[in-house]
């Protein structure tokens, strides 16, 4: 078989999943604060015909050699965890981490799960939960009659039972961060879970120790730049074309080889 057939191939395949990427960034750009992902291509093995630096001749060394290449794959895929842009929404509930950190939030199963979604609401309980009804860990109850909650920068939540009250300290909200926060595997409803690659998580008082500050009234956007992407798109789709044309190419080579038979 023409080895351009399989390396025209492999050049398909990735730049399958490149669209896939594209499509699942393009698909979140709502999302709040989804973060992008990118695709990471490399090289496959090569074939050494002759290896750089072999002789050629006696005394006479090869500058070059003869590598030929058997295709791509990616690799890879990260997250960006940049910063996306933060909307006002002055609801009390809503929180946007301005810098670095994740908050804490307790899963069904006992185990702690991460998220940069803010959009915070009270359980039948009482409890402060994310939009999917995780509990924040540690958790923080508020009182049925309070007017007003109120969250400082560094994660002291605080209510008011009437206008007039003195705000009462209700609890705290502690952030983590990671030495590799790409390596955190995402579980999707803007979720993260610890892996060996993420390190262990750092937990702190918001605005210390280079933790990122709690604003509240505000949300984190998404950092999908859309028009980036829809660049990223076409690019990707010339690619696909590109590789589609080199097996046509491939296989009229081989046609018109075999009727020289």
């Amino acid at each position: 078989m023409n080895s351009a057939l399989w390396v025209s191939k492999t050049g398909l395949s990735a730049m399958d999943k490149q669209l896939n990427v594209v499509a699942n960034n393009l698909a979140n750009v709502s999302s709040t604060a989804f973060k992008k992902d990118r695709a990471v291509f490399e090289d496959l093995m090569y074939k050494n015909v002759r290896a750089p630096g072999g002789l050629s001749a006696q005394n006479s060394e090869l500058p070059s050699g003869l590598q030929l290449g058997t295709g791509v794959k990616v690799g890879a895929t990260q997250k960006d965890f940049s910063n996306g842009d933060y909307n006002m929404t002055d609801r009390q509930l809503d929180i946007a981490i301005q810098g670095k950190g994740f908050l804490q939030v307790l899963q069904p199963d006992g185990t702690i799960a991460y998220t940069r979604d803010g959009s915070l609401q009270l359980n039948s309980q009482g409890q402060i939960v994310t939009a999917g009804g995780l509990v924040l860990e540690p958790g923080i109850q508020v009182d049925r009659g309070s007017v007003e909650i109120l969250i400082s920068e560094d994660g002291v939540v605080s209510v008011r039972n009437s206008e007039d009250a003195d705000a009462q300290q209700v609890g705290a909200i502690n952030i983590a961060t990671f030495i590799n926060p790409t390596g955190l595997n995402a579980e999707g409803q803007n979720l993260y879970t610890e892996t060996n690659a993420s390190g262990p998580p750092v937990v702190g008082v918001p605005g210390t120790e280079s933790l990122g500050r709690i604003a509240q009234g505000m949300l984190e956007a998404s950092n999908v730049n859309s028009i980036e992407e829809l660049v990223n798109m076409i690019t990707t789709q010339r690619a696909y074309e590109m590789n589609s044309k080199v097996i046509s190419s491939a296989d009229g080579m081989m046609s018109f080889a075999i009727q020289q038979l």
